[in-house]
């Protein structure tokens, strides 16, 4: 396979002391952030869950430091696809996944 290189992403290098991102804190900010940023509608309950639905209504992220299915699960993050043509989808994130993994991950699928 043969790519321009133009066509490839920037290498990004972060320096040493920029990468306390590779350990997870339990921190949703980079998430809720970006969803902010996107136009997502938002919602925290009492719990410290917080729920966000995408602004077409296909897409659901969950935040759910506090929900005991969840956890029997070992999941904190729990992403679902509803798209309009095609099967719908379910990506859930560890409690050892970084905010910062999870936010990319969903950038990459906000861009398409």
């Amino acid at each position: 396979m043969n790519i321009s290189a133009a066509l490839l992403p920037a290498v990004v290098r972060p320096a040493v002391e920029d990468r306390h991102w590779l350990t997870s804190d339990h921190c949703a900010a980079p998430v809720l952030d970006l969803l902010d940023g996107l136009g997502w509608v938002i919602v925290d309950t009492p719990e410290a869950n917080v729920h966000a639905t995408s602004p077409d209504g296909c897409v659901y992220v969950g935040w759910l430091p506090e929900e005991a299915t969840a956890w029997k699960r070992g999941t904190v993050w729990h992403v679902r696809v509803q798209p309009a043509h095609g099967d719908a989808w379910v990506q859930e994130f560890g409690t050892h996944t970084p905010s910062e993994a999870v936010a990319g991950f969903l950038a990459a699928h906000s861009s398409r």
